[in-house]
């Protein structure tokens, strides 16, 4: 069956968190998603705040740019997640949004590059290894967690182009699909990600048996449902892109949600307009007007 989840976007105020959180979780949605977007919130506090408010939900991070983090904080941060939550966190890692990267003075010349060394060195300190490795941007000596996780933590990466999409079957458990994928890009994106995992394989990697994909699905529901979708794919130039987001009811939702899941999607995180009047109502429409209806 597909998972379903929805977004908390940062354009809400970090204290609104907790009512959202604690519906989702009364409500039985199944993943509640966070964003770490600059200059808004913090990924890992938001959802350690999230996982401590609530019981059952798993909490998304989707996703954590690497250019500001070291990869051995980035590691005992997720590992952390996973000693107190089991189970229940997700994290992404990603390039990060190139022009925040560059007001920061982040911004790298190989993203490609730094993304591969990281997940690499993510995943080896994630299973408990001791590191060593001099790349172009990761380098650690000698470094292991003290506290790993008890169980596997599978480490997923953001990708829109063809090389990270690649890059992404190559050394990630999974994959986060923006909101401007359709459900042909979703059908893309699990050939070249394919791709990735067979060159990895041939390689002699050890791999997981199956690759999680995950895509955001711009949604408006409520009296002006279609103004609100067509103003905010406007504002990011894609008014043009055909069957990309949904308006409407649940009965709308859930195809839209469907032909994502029959493209490739093992996961469809509603993601609602950043003027979203009711948050809390959004979350429990997907919760309880949605998921009856997905397969």
């Amino acid at each position: 069956m597909t998972a379903l989840g929805a977004v908390f976007r940062p354009q809400l105020p970090p204290e609104r968190l907790r009512d959202v959180a604690r519906l989702a979780d009364d409500a039985g949605l199944e993943e509640l998603w966070l964003w770490e977007d600059c200059f808004s919130e913090g990924g890992i506090s938001t959802a350690a705040a999230a996982l401590a408010w609530t019981e059952r939900v798993k909490v998304g991070v989707g996703l954590l740019p690497v250019p500001l983090r070291n990869v051995a904080i980035t590691a005992m941060e997720i590992a952390s997640l996973h000693r107190m939550f089991p189970g229940r966190a997700v994290v992404g890692v990603g390039h990060g949004v190139q022009d925040w990267m560059g007001q920061v003075g982040a911004r790298v010349e190989s993203p490609v590059t730094l993304l591969r060394e990281h997940l690499v060195a993510l995943r080896a300190l994630l299973r408990g290894e001791r590191v060593s490795t001099e790349g172009r941007y990761v380098r650690l000596d000698d470094v292991g967690l003290d506290w790993p996780p008890a169980t596997p933590v599978p480490v997923l990466a953001g990708a829109t182009g063809p090389r990270t999409l690649r890059l992404t079957g190559e050394a990630a458990d999974g994959t986060i699909l923006t909101a401007s994928t359709t459900a042909d890009g979703v059908r893309r994106a699990r050939q070249l990600i394919d791709e990735g995992r067979e060159a990895a394989l041939r390689s002699g990697a050890t791999l997981p048996e199956s690759h999680r994909v995950v895509v955001y699905l711009l949604t408006a529901t409520g009296p002006d449902a279609a103004r609100r979708l067509h103003a905010e794919l406007g504002d990011e130039g894609l008014q043009d892109v055909p069957d990309l987001g949904v308006a409407g009811d649940a009965g709308a939702v859930a195809k839209a949600v469907q032909r994502l899941a029959e493209a490739g999607a093992d996961a469809v995180i509603l993601q609602p307009t950043g003027d979203e009047p009711d948050p809390e109502g959004f979350v429990r429409f997907a919760a309880e007007e949605v998921r009856p209806l997905v397969r």
